[in-house]
């Protein structure tokens, strides 16, 4: 592959790429039924489910895996999302909970233009996977911190900086704390596209990393023996504790139920 990208190079990303799948750690290990019901599982809604959606025990049951292993990579992909600025000019990624607990710092000493025309030497960054991801009362602390930030340098400004953001924007963040509306022309939303322009200068800096980021994924793990699609028994297993139960579509049901009943009244008679 001919890499064109001028701010990381190849041997970089791709070693980014490497750790964050590493970072997947423990969710690609197989699930037996054990794993699927770690955090007890809901058979009502999973019989709900099947059949207003109309699935086969089979997909719902690969599907609600999908799901918890999904749930717990979100942090995975905000590894890739933060810890790929290291390795961009001027950015610096302290570690967890270091240095105020920013995510990313970015700092050019010849200074860094914002679209109201203010120019600062420092942008600290609180980097979120998705717009939606904060709730009212995690917003506000989170302006707190940067409006304190601002206090303290008047020769910075604070980004919320969103990978999954609503549209493609550079904007004052207008936060309510205490029930008011407050908004300052330093403490910025930013989307992740915006973020990468500013920093490395790129107008499509972002867009360059989309397009190549799936043939290195494939790439990585295809070189990397350690990492295989992982042998999922849980609904194998599942059959064959229904097949105490019976033959039919109840069967199944019922060995969903002693998942999370099998101590309630009635269901701690039957055979598992």
């Amino acid at each position: 592959m001919n890499w064109n990208i001028k701010f990381i190079t190849e041997e970089n990303f791709r070693l980014h790429v490497a750790n964050t799948i590493k970072a997947y750690g423990k969710k690609l290990l197989p699930y037996d039924l054990d794993k699927l019901n770690d955090n007890l599982i809901d058979p009502i809604k999973m019989i709900f489910d099947k059949n207003v959606y109309q699935e086969s025990w089979e997909e719902l049951i690969k599907g609600e895996i999908f799901r918890q292993r999904d749930k717990a990579s979100n942090n995975d992909i905000g590894y890739f999302h933060q810890r790929i600025f290291q390795y961009f000019d001027g950015c610096h990624v302290p570690d967890n909970g270091k240095e105020g607990g920013w995510d990313v710092i970015y700092e050019n000493n010849n200074g860094i233009a914002l679209p109201e025309g203010d120019i600062v030497h420092t942008v600290y960054v609180e980097m979120k996977n998705k717009h939606n991801t904060m709730n009212s009362s995690a917003s506000a602390n989170t302006y707190i911190k940067m409006q304190n930030q601002i206090l303290n340098n008047d020769d910075c400004s604070c980004f919320l900086v969103e990978a999954i953001a609503k549209k493609s924007q550079n904007i004052k963040w207008e936060a309510t704390v205490n029930k008011h509306k407050v908004g300052h022309r330093l403490i910025r939303r930013v989307s992740m596209d915006k973020f990468y322009e500013l920093v490395t200068g790129t107008n499509d800096a972002f867009y360059q990393i989309c397009m190549v980021l799936p043939s290195v994924i494939q790439s990585v793990v295809s070189e990397n023996e350690q990492i295989c699609t992982p042998n999922d028994t849980a609904y194998q297993e599942l059959i064959e504790l229904a097949k105490t139960h019976g033959s039919d579509d109840l069967a199944f049901s019922m060995a969903l139920y002693m998942l999370g009943f099998a101590t309630y009244n009635g269901f701690k008679q039957e055979k598992i």
